[in-house]
């Protein structure tokens, strides 16, 4: 479904152990009337129990959480919908939070210091199919060579390892070698990931050169 087939508001799950802060952006979020948040966590554990009942269309995590980080909660929601869209909202702003976030799979990273209405644009800007990050940091992602990033871009397409070797003229044992170094330089362990990657990139309007 497409932002403009949107029947009633974005239904969001916010994850933050800081109550405070916590209801503060709940509040925030609520206030407008596209979007409504129809669950909280403030624990790993709970997001976990909680996201098969909940199935959020976005999920907002902190990266800081008392019994792990985000990047947990959202290595769970994906394997739960493979296409969940995630959008990380933290107090770190940092390379290293990027990084792990854009290899969990989220659509952006925003700053707990952020405005409260650019909080509110920034998930439905995610709902949208778009990418939000800080545009003071590198947005390039990994280095892959063009072949890798052919294979990708296979991968997102659901070709089997077999079919990207008959599609590039390669032995398929060096496309299963490829694919390796690919998931860790992407900072994954399955194919499916790079899958979902793939099409969020694609939701947003881009892909790989």
């Amino acid at each position: 479904m497409t932002a403009t087939e949107q029947q009633g508001p974005i239904r969001v799950m916010l994850v933050d152990d800081h109550e405070v802060v916590r209801r503060g952006i709940v509040t925030v979020i609520d206030a407008s009337e596209k979007l409504s948040v129809i669950g909280e966590a403030s624990s790993v554990t709970e997001a976990n129990r909680r996201l098969p009942a909940i199935r959020p269309e976005v999920l907002v995590v902190d990266l800081q959480l008392p019994d792990g980080t985000g990047i947990d909660v959202m290595k769970t929601a994906r394997e739960l919908n493979p296409e969940q869209l995630m959008l990380v909202l933290t107090s770190f702003d940092d390379d290293a939070a990027l990084r792990e976030s854009k290899a969990a799979g989220a659509a952006g990273l925003m700053l707990k210091s952020a405005r409260s209405q650019e909080i509110v644009e920034a998930i439905i800007a995610v709902h949208a199919g778009k990418s939000i990050w800080p545009p003071d940091h590198d947005d390039e992602g990994p280095d892959l060579s063009q072949s890798d990033q052919r294979i990708v871009e296979l991968i997102g397409d659901g070709h089997s390892n077999r079919e990207i070797a008959e599609a590039l003229g390669i032995a398929e044992k060096t496309v299963k070698n490829r694919v390796t170094v690919i998931l860790q330089a992407l900072g994954m362990q399955r194919r499916t990931q790079v899958a979902a990657l793939v099409a969020a990139r694609r939701r947003a309007g881009w892909k790989q050169q």
